[in-house]
């Protein structure tokens, strides 16, 4: 993959929203869905966009988070923005996204992708994607970035 294009994709996801994460359903390559928006005065509209991290070998995701804020937010009724209590405290995971924020970036020099460039014989490269909640990071050797439609259920088989 084109680098200076794999950081173009990265670049242009910077403080959108990721609306969901994680392997697709044949388990091999990873998808983030991010939300895009402009200012309204753009006359840029919305757009949900699939990357899809293909022959994705290692994928990782731990909290952001501080513990005394995940201490703070263990309570259910977070899980809804509607009816989360303003006075629970805590994080209020019903948001639904997270925030892209500080981003996505290429992770230079990387060993992980160094090794297995070496033992499969492509190209891979590693990337890290900060959000206000998770630190995602993914070795892959491909980029797909395509639209999907609201609604978009990354689960359904049939």
């Amino acid at each position: 993959m084109d680098i200076a294009l794999l950081e173009q994709h990265l670049e242009e996801t910077f403080d959108h929203a990721v609306v969901h994460h994680g392997y697709v359903t044949y388990m091999r390559d990873y998808e983030v869905i991010v939300h895009a928006t402009a200012d309204p005065r753009t006359g840029v509209p919305p757009a949900y966009l699939r990357h899809l991290f293909r022959y994705c070998v290692e994928a990782r995701c731990e909290t952001s988070l501080a513990a005394d804020t995940w201490r703070e937010s263990l309570d259910d009724r977070l899980l809804d923005h509607e009816t989360a209590d303003p006075d629970l405290g805590g994080y209020v995971w019903g948001v639904n996204c997270h925030a892209m924020y500080p981003g996505a970036s290429l992770v230079r020099d990387s060993k992980a992708a160094e090794r297995w460039s070496k033992e499969i014989g492509i190209d891979f490269h590693e990337v890290r994607i900060e959000t206000n909640a998770h630190d995602l990071t993914l070795v892959f050797s491909d980029l797909e970035v395509s639209e999907v439609p609201v609604g978009y259920a990354p689960f359904v088989t049939d």
